[in-house]
């Protein structure tokens, strides 16, 4: 029987560990719990910070249409793709890599136009002309091709948007000037905008007579540069509306801003 009765008190103690085990954990969680309740109330201050940055752009990028029109959608494809080639061979033919050129949509559209059915004459009265009898009928298509082309070097918008449009683009726009990599930029506009923050926090906890605790929230918003925009062209099928436009365009600064608001306890 003594083996019998070792057994049953390692399989009683095993229980009890067991059952110590789930009710310290039960314990340690309503603890836990009870703990984040009181956190929640616990005072805070907030505070906000402005940070920003100036930097030159660094890329231009322009956007424009290539729109042209034919009997049936295969032709209008075609003249369409004429043209594409030729501003493709200009654009590598001064230094822009084919990474640097995307096309952002490709379509058709067909072409209507009322056609007035002569064969039946409608009576005219004297107070009432009832209009022709007719309906829309596919006269032919537009084919139309957006592209967006990033030039790296910005001393030469100017050339590139005056080439295009001798090449018969249509609904040329830009420069739009950017930086490349602003996530160096954004970084150093938030450092600013959450020393800024801190700074008032300390001040205003002096002012309160209070000390700072842990932060208990933080949160951002901006941090999106501020574009300068070159001058905007459109363009028509067939050459250049704005013919004045300046082979050199300036570049100007951006600004990258950054704010964000803090939230410390106090005690």
């Amino acid at each position: 029987m003594e083996p019998e009765k070792r057994n049953l008190y390692k399989a009683v103690l095993g229980l009890v560990i067991v059952l110590a085990l789930f009710f310290a954990i039960k314990f340690l969680a309503e603890l836990r719990v009870y703990g984040g309740v009181r956190n929640g109330e616990v005072n805070t201050i907030s505070v906000s910070g402005h940070g920003e940055v100036q930097a030159v752009p660094d890329i231009a990028s322009v956007y424009f249409t290539i729109r042209q029109e034919g009997k049936t959608v295969k032709e209008a494809q075609e003249k369409a793709a004429v043209i594409e080639k030729k501003a493709l061979d200009f654009l590598r033919a001064n230094n822009i890599a084919d990474k640097d050129i995307r096309t952002e949509s490709a379509s058709f559209n067909p072409k209507y136009e009322y056609v007035y059915d002569t064969k039946i004459l409608m009576p005219c009265t004297e107070f009432n002309c009832p209009p022709r009898p007719g309906k829309n009928m596919i006269t032919g298509y537009e084919a139309y091709e957006s592209l967006t082309v990033k030039i790296r070097n910005t001393d030469d918008a100017g050339k590139i948007i005056e080439g295009l449009g001798a090449l018969g683009i249509t609904d040329l726009n830009g420069p739009n000037f950017t930086i490349d990599d602003e996530d160096n930029l954004k970084r150093e506009a938030r450092k600013k905008a959450i020393d800024e923050a801190k700074e008032k926090a300390k001040i205003l906890a002096k002012d309160l007579g209070v000390r700072l605790g842990r932060v208990a929230s933080f949160s951002e918003s901006g941090n999106y540069p501020i574009p300068i925009y070159g001058k905007a062209m459109m363009l028509e099928a067939g050459g250049v509306v704005d013919v004045s436009a300046p082979a050199e365009l300036p570049v100007g600064e951006n600004t990258i801003t950054s704010d964000v608001t803090i939230t410390y306890e106090i005690r």
